[in-house]
């Protein structure tokens, strides 16, 4: 997979994608991660990238021009989708980062300002925000979005059932985790998980992936595919 970020800051990618299962994968060239200075598209001895927005208001806009411009250089001859990150988007969750997974070339605009010229939308594929709260800008955003996907290619993490087994990747939170000690400052490792009955603890970490998700987000089981034995299980904890 290909990955292209536009930004008008790129010192602050900077870090983020050489350590850990990024770096890992890049490594592994299971992903090709660019980032791109979108002054390098301007054509004004200023490079200016931003303007005053038409009708007057607050701030600045960032302007079509070099935008078009980049994409037009870096879109290759790929399954490419193209994303803008703004508060205006779709709200981000798993399912999307699935789709945006799927694609060969994956191309973030990372916002900034007061936003984009909206005839940049004309090649933007989806519009995407991570939250319904305010940020500087699109970077950490297109971060966000960089670390979900990759982290869902095949070999990245190793085994291939780790991502399928992530909160919200069944449609669930995901249980409680336990490690070594068996007992520590008093509290112990739930005995089912010491007692090697494979079919007991697929069980067991499905009824707390139940609890925690009824107890924390309840929402969740709205769209989540529950057997007969789920309902059952839910129906207990409500008595």
């Amino acid at each position: 997979m290909r990955i292209d970020i536009l930004t008008l800051f790129p010192s602050m990618f900077v870090g983020p994608f050489d350590t850990s299962m990024l770096k890992k994968a890049k490594d592994n060239l299971l992903v090709e991660i660019y980032v791109h200075d979108i002054r390098e598209y301007t054509f004004d001895k200023h490079r200016v990238v931003d303007d005053y927005p038409y009708g007057g208001g607050p701030g600045m806009v960032m302007k079509a021009e070099p935008i078009y411009t980049a994409i037009g250089d870096i879109k290759k001859d790929l399954r490419t989708k193209v994303v803008l990150t703004t508060p205006q988007g779709r709200v981000y969750n798993q399912e999307l980062a699935w789709e945006l997974a799927r694609t060969e070339q994956l191309i973030i605009i990372a916002g900034h300002y007061e936003g984009v010229d909206e005839r940049v939308t004309e090649l933007v594929d989806e519009e995407i925000s991570i939250g319904d709260y305010v940020l500087t800008g699109g970077e950490i955003p297109a971060m966000v979005l960089v670390d979900s996907v990759v982290r869902l290619l095949p070999g990245v993490l190793g085994g291939e059932e780790a991502a399928e087994d992530d909160s919200f990747a069944t449609g669930l939170l995901e249980g409680p985790q336990y490690t070594r000690p068996e007992v520590f400052e008093g509290m112990s490792v739930p005995e089912v998980l010491l007692s090697g009955h494979h079919a007991n603890i697929a069980r067991w970490r499905r009824e707390q992936a139940l609890r925690r998700t009824k107890e924390r987000r309840p929402d969740l089981l709205e769209k989540a595919i529950l057997s007969q034995q789920d309902i059952d299980f839910l129906k207990k904890l409500e008595d």
